[in-house]
């Protein structure tokens, strides 16, 4: 197997490479590695504004050279802050899935209250669940999901513990990841359905958390704002 570093640093590069609007993709990773302008224009010896502007698209598309100096800055100063990022996206791959269908996949090394964690993502408890802590998360493409996991892959979406939440995104009403869990044993801790208000959700999902002893939330946060928010779980 390629060492993870290589691969995040190829899939990076790969999505700049291939963006309609390199300094926007170039600023998301940026952000993505929680990674001031100024830090990271340290880190290459240029300016603030030199990066700046290749973000904003004031200077031509980047190069092959700069996406390079980009990509090994932001992994060095990943590194000598304890290889965060890079340790992610060995969990995931890892756990045999693709970016696009798991977003995040972490373990804690303690359990966290149930109810930070719906704090931190500005979720809505609709059903109350038999665990009041979790042990981990995993925020999961929800539509991706459905469509190409099987009953084994969706087991292997818990991770080391089953003890955890199921963050699914794009959600509608939330029939399908219920329906969909339903299959699968044993159940998680919680799940919370991202993108739709209480009042849009399916009306049998309340009582089907409930009959499963599962925790149901919902909420409306950016798909950013919550990554950002669960990057502080360790």
């Amino acid at each position: 197997m390629r060492e993870p570093r290589a691969e995040l640093a190829e899939r990076i590069a790969g999505e700049v490479a291939l963006s309609d609007a390199p300094g926007a993709t170039l600023r998301k990773w940026r952000e993505e590695f929680d990674v001031a302008q100024t830090t990271l224009a340290g880190e290459l010896d240029v300016s603030a504004s030199v990066v700046s502007d290749y973000e904003s698209g004031r200077r031509e598309n980047p190069g092959i050279g700069v996406v390079r100096r980009f990509v090994e800055g932001l992994l060095a100063i990943d590194e000598r802050r304890g290889g965060d990022r890079v340790r992610q996206h060995a969990r995931v791959i890892s756990a045999g899935f693709d970016q696009d269908v798991v977003y995040d996949l972490r373990e804690y090394s303690t359990t966290v209250p149930l109810s930070r964690f719906y704090a931190s993502v500005g979720a809505e408890r609709i059903a109350t669940g038999g665990d009041d802590a979790i042990a981990g998360h995993t925020v999961i493409n929800s539509v991706e999901a459905i469509k190409r996991l099987s009953s084994e892959e969706f087991y292997r979406l818990y991770g080391q513990s089953t003890n955890r939440a199921l963050v699914f995104t794009g959600v509608t009403r939330g029939e399908s990841p219920l329906v969909a869990l339903r299959v699968v044993t044993p159940t998680p801790s919680a799940v919370v359905l991202h993108g739709l208000e209480r009042e849009d959700l399916w009306e049998h999902a309340p009582a089907l958390a409930n009959a499963d002893g599962v925790s149901l939330a919902t909420t409306t946060d950016s798909l950013d704002s919550i990554l950002e928010s669960l990057r502080g779980f360790r």
